[in-house]
């Protein structure tokens, strides 16, 4: 086993850890509940971490996460209800159209 990354919260640590087993890669949250701890021990050590299982998965995931985490941020214009969407988003919040592939907004 080992470590990927610290998470700021509960939250994260499970969605990315879930992203990763989505992906094929065995990971689980370690720490989870260490934050009613705080103060025995520094903050900063009782934050939840995201564990591969497999130490050959290790740089796949990490390159993974980091894909995650620094989407590119897009605008483009809905094809079907011309509703303007910002952010790494693949589909219209509106209507649910996928993005076009060529929007000339990158």
């Amino acid at each position: 086993m080992k470590r990927v990354l610290q998470a700021p919260n509960l939250a994260l640590a499970t969605l990315w850890a879930d992203q990763l087993g989505a992906a094929g890669i065995n990971a689980s949250v370690q720490r989870a509940y260490a934050s009613s701890i705080a103060g025995e021990l520094p903050p900063d050590q009782c934050l939840p971490e995201v564990w591969v299982h497999d130490d050959a998965q290790h740089a796949t995931a990490c390159r993974l996460l980091d894909e995650w985490q620094h989407l590119p941020h897009r605008h483009w214009a809905c094809r079907t209800c011309h509703e303007i969407v910002e952010g790494p988003f693949e589909q219209c919040w509106n209507c649910g159209a996928p993005r076009p592939e060529t929007t000339g907004h990158a």
